[in-house]
């Protein structure tokens, strides 16, 4: 028989009250995590200024990764050369997939230091340090000094947070703002009075975060802090006037940014909201991944923690061991919520998770502290090797890789083929924006695989024309559908044959990451007086003859 607690209240009613008792009494019982003082040790802080400087700084300068890192360089690098702070653009065209503050980060880099991929990831690597920082010199207050600097130290030496937050992607400036959100936020509601310096400090990171990548920067923060008031009883709110405040905020920061490109592109406000935060979220139209996705990607990220992995489950359920308190159960929530949110979304991006290892490295942090695993010499040399194992991986192997995948890899030959500027320059299926990057033109023509009558059109309009085939069939196709009075000049095939393969080239990849051939295509029939050939209204092609799989917008 169904067992009711008493007359009225379901069963289901009885469970959900039994949960927060369950976490405020024995999992995360009201206490302070801060047992030791929550004083700043000058030697700590020095260790985290210099030991995160030692792997972001010195390890930058390697040849852009497509699609993500071209494409946002040569965004900012556009902006720049335009003077334009209002429209981003890409190959001349806008670009209003995402708000404009990492652009604007990346463009007052290329100008304080001059246009270069290093420059361009100065911002990321700031935007990591920072974080690390943030997570010492404000999660003491909750957790203490010894917590927190394990903590800080812990995220600078996981592979998934310090390896992808690094590189060129709005993720790691949108991991900067959320964290100082998080942390602001909590200091300002911690205590029996909310605390209004805090407060707003939390309401201008989280401006910042939505100029950064939108509404997310909020949906990371608000549900942690609603599920920690349930689970904890604390009735503690802002008044109305206090969230007027902080909305008051965020209309300052933003308001002026959305108000100036609705008036010059009045179709942002939906294409951004509804179609790349709403219905991206809804109804995936790219990166769809199973529900799972993030299990391997997460337990890859944080691999020097799975070391401690058993001991670390052992002392967070175990009701007797020190260091468990509401502070530690926010964070544990904060960084939970994180890695749910994404996983339930359907489209899917390995770096979309990172903001859920900074409060997550927090609540490892207390672990390492109160369970005296941090004291321990094992722990000790482990947690060096494993920075002595990053620094080698950003300064020899993601180089070397990126040199490998890189379209510019052949430098000399991209400069032969593609330095005329009058003669147009078409990627096809996709972008190709690195290219752009490094020789410094905005006039790349992007066509999708259903457009390959415009290819052909496009071919047709001029005497001599560059196509960079981003795809391996992309040729393939091609050349079978060309008019009898175009022909190639010139066809250069980037793809290494699986014959002349080594170990390496088979694990890392042998080709070009995003760039497969380049084809030189000329037309017979232009004449001295360049007039146009009568073939370019003719020129026809069943876009079913195009592989639909070309047809992919390999956008963040």
């Amino acid at each position: 028989m169904m067992a009711v607690t008493d007359e009225h209240t379901p069963v289901s009613s009885s469970y959900l009250k039994r949960i927060p008792q369950f976490w405020a009494n024995s999992l995360f019982p009201e206490k302070s995590a801060a047992t030791d003082s929550t004083s700043i040790r000058w030697r700590h802080l020095l260790l985290l200024i210099f030991l995160p400087a030692l792997l972001l700084y010195p390890t930058r300068n390697f040849l852009l990764l497509e699609p993500d890192e071209g494409r946002y360089a040569e965004i900012a690098r556009e902006m720049m050369v335009s003077g334009s702070w209002v429209v981003p653009t890409l190959q001349g065209e806008p670009y209003l997939d995402k708000p404009p503050l990492f652009y604007w980060l990346v463009k007052i880099s290329f100008q304080l230091f001059g246009v270069s991929d290093a420059t361009a990831r100065l911002v990321p690597a700031l935007a990591v340090h920072l974080t690390i920082l943030a997570l010492y010199l404000i999660g003491r207050r909750s957790l203490g000094e010894r917590s927190a600097l394990f903590s800080a130290l812990t995220l600078c030496i996981l592979p998934g947070f310090m390896g992808m937050a690094r590189l060129l992607i709005l993720d790691g400036v949108l991991t900067l703002t959320v964290t100082l959100e998080l942390l602001c936020l909590y200091e300002a509601i911690r205590t029996q009075k909310l605390r209004l310096d805090w407060w707003y400090a939390a309401a201008l990171a989280s401006g910042l975060g939505i100029l950064t990548k939108g509404p997310i920067a909020l949906m990371l923060v608000i549900p942690p802090l609603i599920a920690h008031r349930w689970l904890t009883g604390r009735r503690r709110k802002a008044s109305v006037m206090h969230l007027l405040g902080y909305g008051a905020v965020l209309a300052a920061i933003n308001l002026p940014w959305y108000w100036a490109i609705y008036q010059k592109q009045p179709v942002f406000l939906k294409y951004f909201f509804w179609d790349h935060n709403v219905m991206r979220f809804l109804q995936p139209f790219d990166h769809l991944q199973p529900v799972w996705y993030y299990v391997p990607v997460f337990f890859l990220s944080v691999l020097p923690c799975l070391f401690l992995g058993r001991s670390f489950m052992r002392w967070l359920l175990n009701e007797s061991s020190e260091g468990r308190s509401q502070d530690v159960g926010f964070w544990l929530l904060a960084g939970s919520w994180a890695i749910i949110f994404f996983s339930i979304s359907g489209s899917k991006l390995p770096t979309y998770i990172l903001p859920a290892f900074p409060p997550l490295a927090l609540v490892f942090g207390s672990f390492l502290t109160h369970s005296r695993r941090c004291e321990q010499r094992p722990t000790q040399l482990g947690g060096l090797a494993f920075a002595c194992v990053l620094f080698l991986a950003f300064a020899v192997a993601v180089p070397f890789y990126a040199q490998q995948r890189s379209p510019l890899r052949d430098p000399g030959l991209m400069e032969r083929v593609c330095s005329d500027p009058e003669t147009p320059i078409v990627c096809f299926p996709r972008n190709c924006d690195s290219v752009s990057f490094y020789l410094n033109r905005a006039d790349l023509i992007s066509l999708r695989g259903k457009q390959a009558n415009d290819l052909l059109k496009k071919v047709l309009e001029v005497p001599r024309t560059v196509v960079l085939f981003t795809h391996d069939h992309s040729l393939g196709t091609f050349e079978p559908i060309m008019p009898h009075d175009i022909y190639l000049e010139e066809s250069i095939s980037l793809r290494k044959p699986r014959r002349e393969q080594n170990i390496i080239d088979r694990v890392i990849g042998a080709n070009p990451w995003g760039l497969c051939d380049i084809a030189v295509v000329k037309h017979k029939r232009w004449g001295p007086d360049l007039s146009a050939p009568h073939a370019v209204q003719s020129a026809q092609v069943d876009p079913r003859q195009v592989h639909n799989h070309e047809d992919h917008d390999y956008r963040d």
